[in-house]
C-alpha cells in the first residue's frame, strides 16, 4: 500500500463514531475571580479549608464584586447555583473563620444537592430541562 492510502485509512478509523476515548473531565478546580485585597484573603482561606476536607470532586467558582459603599459582595458557584453569598467590609478582622465556615457550607450544600440528584424523577424530561 502507498503510505498516502495507509495515512487516510488511518485517519478515517480515528475520526469513526466511537473510536476517540472519552476525554476526562478535570475535577476539584476552584477558580478564583476575585479583584480585592480581601477577596484574596478569602479566596486562600476558602481553598485551604477545602484542602483540609478532603480531595475534591467537582468544581467552584470564587467570584466577586466590590463596591465603595456597600463593601465587597462574594459569592461562591457550582455550576450555575449560587451556593454562598455575603457582604464583607474591607477591613474584616477574622476572614479565615469567615471562609472556613463558608467552605463548609458550600461543601454541605453541593452533597446534599448531590442526594437530592439521586431522588429526582427525571423520565419525562432531562436534567436541564427541569
Amino acid at each position: 500500500m502507498r503510505p498516502s492510502v495507509i495515512g487516510a485509512l488511518l485517519a478515517l478509523h480515528l475520526l469513526a463514531p466511537g473510536a476517540r476515548a472519552a476525554e476526562p473531565e478535570l475535577q476539584g478546580l476552584v477558580t478564583n475571580s476575585t479583584v480585592s485585597r480581601t477577596g484574596q484573603a478569602f479566596y486562600r482561606s476558602f481553598c485551604e479549608r477545602l484542602g483540609d476536607i478532603g480531595p475534591l470532586d467537582f468544581n467552584l467558582a470564587v467570584k466577586e464584586r466590590p463596591s465603595a459603599h456597600w463593601g465587597i459582595l462574594l459569592w461562591v458557584e457550582f455550576g450555575n447555583a449560587m451556593l454562598y453569598r455575603r457582604f464583607l467590609q474591607p477591613n474584616v478582622a477574622d476572614m479565615r473563620e469567615i471562609a472556613h465556615a463558608a467552605a463548609d457550607q458550600v461543601v454541605e450544600q453541593v452533597n446534599r444537592a448531590r442526594v437530592q440528584a439521586l431522588f429526582q424523577d427525571t423520565f419525562d424530561l432531562a436534567k436541564d430541562e427541569l
